[in-house]
């Protein structure tokens, strides 16, 4: 599975930055906002546009790269990740930081969206062996994110927005030298036949039970680093250990759960003790050490929910995977753009503790919503390729 082609670590390394974008603002989110004399709800924007432009994006993604192309789609998302980024960091307002956050958010679905489909293709060995080295750059990516936002941020809360554009511009040239050319292949992708996939009452059950269970996600994300209280380097380290536990749970402790219980059980479980371990940050807001085991902690059922959610967006529709995986992120998508800048203004206005309780509260309602659906739901085999694409799906966010 390591003897690999060049092309492949080429879009592997890409992927890895890529991932890092999810987690990196997390430990800057605080020194940005006293910079910037903003609120936490203004700072979460940056969380807000960066997911709700990248789950519209993901309606394109398809139409895009079945017409230019897959190494011109992976090209034209770093180059706009790299620009959005530095011009990010360059910035003297915080509405600026946000409108090219979401510039970031753009750049990022073309990336993602192609990278493990073109890593499939160019990859020796099995379809099952890229997709975990895919998943290995994943959880590299999601846990070094926070990690380099900390050590930078540490320096200056500019410093991780240049660091991504730096190891992006290393990427694209990686990926222009190393990746060979990709003519378009396939029937070409309409731009509505995402939005026609939801119609199936199954995956629009999955579609909505992620939609809620993004609302508790992106609240851990950005509302956690304000009652912690600390500084760039100690948030970065504690995300890095969620991020690490993510990845853990992702390639080891799902596919075994999987496997011993089915998908059904083991995603309303997962959900079910995230909504308890967010039920206990409600209760205990004013004490660090408890936040920070229960951050650490909630890296688990995360990374177990979004890989095990994968195939049940999969099996729940009967259209094309990358149509799915695209309908799917949609929707999704939308708790993570609407939960941060929600969670800054409760917590604000109402209580530190109020988003905790509100993200719980989402994510049960997830769980029964999957339950209650689970009757439209059904089995259908995926060829590899279309599998490697939905996998996307379940990873993006």
């Amino acid at each position: 599975m390591w003897q690999q082609p060049r092309a492949v670590w080429a879009v592997a390394f890409a992927s890895v930055i890529a991932f890092m974008g999810i987690g990196l603002v997390d430990p800057i989110l605080k020194p940005i906002a006293e910079s910037m004399d903003a609120s936490p709800s203004q700072v979460s924007l940056l969380f807000t546009s960066y997911m709700a432009v990248m789950g519209v994006a993901m309606l394109v993604t398809g139409f895009v790269s079945s017409r230019i192309g897959a190494k011109r789609t992976l090209m034209l998302g770093l180059v706009i990740i790299i620009v959005s980024a530095a011009l990010a960091g360059a910035s003297s307002s915080i509405d600026a930081i946000v409108a090219f956050r979401a510039g970031w958010g753009l750049g990022n679905a073309l990336f993602i969206a192609t990278a493990l489909s073109t890593i499939v293709m160019s990859a020796r060995g099995s379809m099952a062996q890229a997709v975990i080295l895919f998943e290995a750059a994943l959880g590299l990516g999601i846990a070094a994110g926070p990690l380099l936002g900390g050590q930078l941020g540490s320096i200056s809360w500019r410093g991780p927005f240049f660091g991504v554009a730096v190891l992006m511009t290393i990427a694209l040239a990686a990926t222009a030298w190393l990746l060979p050319d990709t003519p378009p292949t396939g029937a070409r992708t309409s731009l509505a036949d995402p939005l026609r996939a939801l119609r199936h009452r199954g995956l629009l059950t999955v579609a909505l039970t992620a939609l809620f269970y993004n609302v508790g996600f992106f609240i851990l994300l950005a509302v956690t680093p304000f009652p912690l209280g600390m500084g760039a380097m100690a948030i970065g380290w504690i995300f890095f250990g969620w991020g690490l536990m993510l990845a853990v749970a992702s390639v080891w402790v799902a596919p075994a759960l999987q496997r011993r219980f089915g998908n059904l059980p083991v995603v309303v479980g997962a959900l079910g003790l995230f909504a308890l371990d967010l039920l206990v940050m409600a209760l205990f807001t004013a004490h660090p050490p408890v936040l920070v085991v229960c951050v650490v902690v909630a890296g688990a059922f995360l990374g177990i929910n979004n890989t095990v959610i994968t195939e049940t967006v999969m099996e729940s529709a009967p259209v094309p995977r990358p149509v799915a995986s695209a309908a799917y992120s949609f929707v999704r998508f939308g708790g993570g753009a609407v939960a941060p800048w929600a969670g800054g203004k409760l917590y604000e206005h109402v209580s530190p503790g109020s988003p905790f309780w509100v993200g719980a509260a989402a994510v049960a309602l997830g769980a029964a919503i999957l339950w209650t659906g689970r009757s439209h739901l059904q089995h259908e085999e995926p060829s590899d390729l279309d599998e490697a694409e939905a996998i996307v799906a379940g990873d993006a966010g």
